[in-house]
């Protein structure tokens, strides 16, 4: 039977498996029911996964002809998001909720993983089918330091992402930087405190931050080429506790993302731009940086095989190369090893009211979507062992 027809007659088990995850959604690292549901799925396939990272699953089918060995990855986590989306399948767990739609990657990935598997006779190489917790914050370093890209040796690596930026139907593959690379700050002010009505007496860091905050911003429109989007973000600040008091210290917390290659630059002239200030009103400060997301960038050669294999499933009209966005993803992790391409699907479709953004407490899929990442997952898997 052709692999489309295959998948859309597997459509009702598709939404089953993502229901019952969206219905029982967890948080990073504690994907036990998840994981637990994976493995047993696995198994019955007659396949052995493992446990990896404490809470993924990995698992590896061999065709019966020599060749190379691909990665097909899935995320698990869900958010710290109290669900309002009246779904009669909603989130059993109060203030948890699958947001992003790690819930229907799961599913495809399985049923991709189950028709793949009657397909072993045909498969040259190997396929890994790898699902990866804590995406939310970062989880796929520790997947690669268990050796999830060794033993057999992977060459490709492909996953995917359910979009709300994308209607129903398409699909959106680009060559090179596609999500931005991520890392977050933590900047303490030290001044001098004292009272608020004698201010010459001390060393405002509260005064001092406002002044940082509003220079830095010049970084990325004037320092920055406008065709390399960058942003820096402060997103929290902590100070005082009086009306009449100048505080000892500010405590100020934000991110710096960037999609172009060489914006690990920004850091120095961000550092720059604080010391100076600081020095200038007699004022020290720490700094830290912490990694989220490498920049994700996508090989050409293997997004233009994908490419084809998405035509294949929706028409090459409906694949696009166009969507470039600031979010991040940690799929960026096994690109750094092996050759690959992240995909976004659509599901976003106005006549049914799903509209709402990732992370949104209203946020839901169309389910005709799982059809399509599923058949996507197929043929890029095949695409590449061959390509």
């Amino acid at each position: 039977m052709e692999i489309k027809q295959q998948v859309a007659n597997s459509a009702n088990e598709l939404v089953s498996l993502y229901r019952d995850f969206h219905t029982h959604p967890e948080l990073g690292f504690k994907e036990y029911r998840s994981q637990k549901k994976i493995i047993d799925y696995f198994t019955n396939l007659g396949l052995k996964p493992r446990k990896i990272a404490s809470t993924g699953v990995v698992a590896e089918l061999k065709g019966t002809k020599p060749g190379k060995t691909v990665l097909l990855r899935s995320d698990m986590d869900a958010l710290p998001v109290t669900e309002e989306t009246g779904l009669s399948f909603a989130s059993e767990t109060f203030g948890i909720m699958h947001a992003c739609g790690h819930d229907g990657h799961m599913a495809m990935l399985m049923v991709a993983a189950k028709m793949l598997t009657a397909m072993k006779d045909e498969i040259p190489g190997t396929i890994k089918f790898l699902f990866q917790p804590n995406e939310e914050d970062a989880g796929a370093h520790k997947v690669v330091k268990e050796g999830v890209m060794h033993s057999p040796e992977v060459d490709s690596v492909f996953g995917l992402h359910l979009w709300s930026q994308c209607p129903l139907g398409q699909i959106d593959i680009v060559d090179g930087p596609q999500m931005a690379a991520s890392y977050y700050f933590n900047l303490k002010i030290k001044g001098h405190g004292g009272h608020a009505g004698f201010a010459h007496e001390s060393t405002d860091p509260v005064f001092i931050s406002s002044l940082i905050i509003q220079a830095v911003q010049g970084i990325q429109t004037r320092e920055v080429n406008a065709l390399d989007p960058a942003v820096i973000m402060f997103t929290q600040m902590n100070a005082g506790t009086s009306t009449t008091t100048i505080p000892e210290a500010a405590e100020l917390t934000g991110s710096i993302r960037f999609l172009y290659a060489d914006g690990k630059s920004l850091f120095k002239r961000f550092e720059h731009v604080i010391s100076h200030i600081c020095a200038a009103y007699g004022a020290e400060y720490e700094l830290e940086f912490k990694k989220g997301n490498a920049l994700l960038s996508n090989h050409p050669e293997t997004a233009a095989l994908v490419r084809t294999a998405a035509a294949e499933v929706v028409g090459p009209e409906q694949v696009t190369t166009k969507i470039r966005t600031m979010a991040g993803e940690d799929f960026s992790e096994y690109l750094a090893h092996a050759t690959g391409t992240f995909a976004f699907v659509g599901f976003n479709n106005s006549k049914k009211g799903i509209v709402y953004p990732h992370h949104h407490p209203k946020f839901t899929i169309d389910e005709d979507a799982l059809v399509i990442g599923t058949e996507l997952h197929i043929r890029a898997a095949l695409k590449l062992l061959k390509g």
